[in-house]
């Protein structure tokens, strides 16, 4: 009987990716808090869902023949949105520190317990392999 990588997984890699990017764009965010005009950035989960609903990847795949895939798009960076800002400085910097600083350590735990799950994951495979 074969395995299916992708049951077996389930969303996990596409978790990882997720919460591997929105981390680039928050240490973004923190590193220009101080550059004028800079909008920070977040991602829209909702349209993330919503894709991977949809979809069931997070890449773009070519549903015709005639379809360009242009290459470096997927649906992250179209889920890349500006964040509305509580309270813009008067430089136009759109950054609260407070806020990135808070979402950055959220995020990186959520990161941390995707990576122990699927770790699990591989555990229990290579035990199922093994026989054990």
């Amino acid at each position: 009987m074969a395995i299916s990588f992708d049951k077996a997984f389930g969303t996990l890699p596409d978790s990882l990716l997720v919460k591997s990017r929105r981390a680039e764009l928050l240490a973004a965010n923190l590193a220009n808090s101080d550059t004028p005009g800079y909008k920070a950035k977040d991602l829209d989960f909702a349209s993330i869902f919503k894709g991977s609903m949809e979809g069931g990847s997070l890449a773009m795949t070519a549903t015709a023949k005639g379809h360009i895939q242009p290459e470096g798009v997927n649906n992250l960076a179209m889920a890349e949105k500006y964040r509305i800002p509580l309270q813009s400085s008067l430089d136009g910097n759109t950054v609260n520190t407070q806020l990135e600083k808070s979402e950055f350590s959220k995020n990186s735990v959520q990161y941390q317990a995707t990576l122990e799950l699927l770790g699990s994951k591989f555990k229990g495979l290579f035990g199922a392999i093994r026989g054990e």
